[in-house]
């Protein structure tokens, strides 16, 4: 099925395999993942994290064969959405989560496609949104939590820039502003205040400003210990390029701490 010219959303091309049948699901941007979204699937599976909430995979035209149709619906994927329209991450997340609402989850849990977080710890996610949390962070810096051959140069930036900033500007603290392992609430996605439909979220402004926007509302926020684990001996996996892409990522907090992604009150 396709969906096209839909205000705010990308483009994107739907591969159904099951109807919903849980509460809430779990969308996972994607692009290029090769092996190791299929090891974090696996993992799924062995912890039956398909049986407690719908896997979403929201890819962004991955050309590597990632996303073989019958390797992911033999993992426990749910539904494949192809996004066929311009952006990137953000697009993807856009994508994911009007498909899910669309659908009538009461939430959605975001996880990384690259096998770097914990995604046996979605109970815990699951436990919160049930207890009726709007935004659940998952953190390693936090009692509990694991960070694993995180790399020197961005345990500072995370540290010492990133979730200071973000902390100042959701007037909240937070410790792992960077990981995109998180929950949200239906409540605080369709909130008039929020609107998530913007095209103006078009890489990691979408992640930043849902960071700080739940507390701002005076919604209920919470983190949650979780593993962040890069690979020993590999190289990192992240899409973010270290001049240009941290470069972008300083200036989405500015424009974030200015108020540049709210919505304009008429």
């Amino acid at each position: 099925m396709k969906y096209e010219n839909i205000e705010g959303v990308p483009n994107f091309e739907e591969i159904e395999w099951n109807s919903k049948n849980t509460k809430y699901c779990i969308c996972i941007p994607i692009i290029n993942e090769g092996e190791r979204i299929k090891k974090e699937l696996e993992t799924a599976k062995k912890f039956g994290i398909d049986k407690m909430a719908d896997i979403i995979i929201c890819d962004g035209d991955s050309t590597d064969g990632s996303t073989d149709e019958y390797i992911l619906k033999n993992l426990g994927v749910n539904t494949l959405l192809i996004k066929k329209g311009e952006g990137k991450q953000g697009a993807q997340l856009r994508m994911g989560i009007y498909f899910a609402l669309q659908r009538g989850y009461e939430g959605i849990i975001t996880i990384d496609g690259n096998n770097k977080d914990s995604i046996e710890d979605v109970p815990k996610f699951i436990q919160k949104l049930d207890e009726g949390y709007d935004f659940v962070q998952g953190s390693r810096f936090i009692k509990g939590g694991k960070a694993i051959n995180t790399p020197f140069i961005r345990y500072i930036s995370v540290r010492l820039i990133h979730a200071p900033i973000i902390s100042f500007t959701a007037r909240e603290k937070f410790t792992d502003t960077t990981n995109a392992y998180r929950a949200y609430s239906k409540k605080y996605l369709i909130h008039p205040e929020v609107q998530p439909f913007r095209d103006i979220f078009n890489t990691y402004e979408l992640l930043a400003y849902l960071s700080v926007k739940a507390s701002r509302l005076k919604l209920k926020t919470c983190e949650i210990p979780v593993r962040r684990e890069y690979p020993k001996k590999e190289k990192t996996p992240t899409k973010i390029s270290f001049f240009k892409g941290n470069a972008n990522l300083m200036k989405i907090l500015i424009n974030n701490l200015l108020g540049k992604y709210d919505v304009k009150k008429k």
